[in-house]
């Protein structure tokens, strides 16, 4: 097994991508921390990794407050005896509109989450790392932080943010053996994509034409990526975005 004896703390778990990585991690023998704002749906996905044999718990945490960032990091240290990968995965796809239209409050919120909760996320995973010899250090951002997106201002700018502070973390704590990596899924089929869909965003036909493999992705393939990221696999892999996008950004 790939993460056997390693702890992994997973944000935005409760769903999504970040459910998909949870449950295989815990496959691949990693205790897992399972965070969600959603309490509900963290308890979900810690049970069906339990059920499955393997080791979770689930917690609520609102990645973009520091005290719940902290307790996050701290309290899956203390069940687990320590840390090894912490995945910031937690984001929205928040208000949509073009500049002059997008609200303030609205573009606030998905900095808040999306960019913000990634550097507390860090910021308190770090110690725990530090105190292991080392660890990986996963951050979701997304192509719309490298291609430009209509009315996506807000969510554009926070996974730009997320790229940047990536390779930062990269920089200032490869010294602590610490690989710091982001992930930027394309078109990925979530709720939170369909969402999007729904609201008059991202069509099924454009997310297909944004493919070159005439498909959109699915979880399952970005917590691959994330499980090679986390693991022995990938040992001079730090400061990169790696794209999984199905050839969007080469088009």
């Amino acid at each position: 097994m790939k993460l056997s004896g390693k702890v992994a703390l997973i944000t935005g778990a409760g769903s999504g991508m970040g459910r998909a990585a949870a449950i295989l991690f815990a496959r691949e023998g990693a205790k897992v921390g399972v965070v969600d704002v959603n309490e509900a749906s963290a308890k979900e996905t810690a049970a069906e990794i339990s059920k499955s044999g393997g080791a979770a718990f689930a917690m609520r945490a609102d990645v973009s407050n520091s005290e719940d960032a902290c307790a996050m990091a701290d309290e899956t240290a203390r069940r687990f005896g320590g840390l090894d990968i912490s995945y910031n995965n937690a984001g929205i796809e928040g208000e949509g509109g073009f500049l002059a239209q997008l609200s303030e409050e609205g573009f606030d919120r998905v900095i808040a989450i999306n960019l913000r909760g990634v550097w507390l996320g860090m910021k308190y995973a770090l110690p725990h790392l530090i105190k292991r010899g080392g660890g990986s250090i996963i951050n979701t951002a997304s192509v719309a932080g490298i291609v430009a997106i209509k009315g996506a201002a807000a969510y554009c700018a926070a996974k730009a943010g997320v790229i940047s502070l990536t390779r930062v973390a990269a920089l200032e704590y490869g010294r602590y053996n610490i690989r710091a990596n982001c992930i930027c899924p394309g078109v990925i089929d979530t709720p939170m994509a369909r969402r999007v869909s729904e609201e008059g965003g991202v069509t099924s036909q454009s997310n297909n034409r944004l493919s070159v493999l005439g498909r959109v992705g699915s979880a399952d393939e970005i917590a691959r990526t994330a499980l090679f990221l986390a693991s022995d696999d990938a040992p001079f892999a730090t400061g990169a975005p790696f794209i999984v996008d199905g050839g969007w950004v080469a088009r």
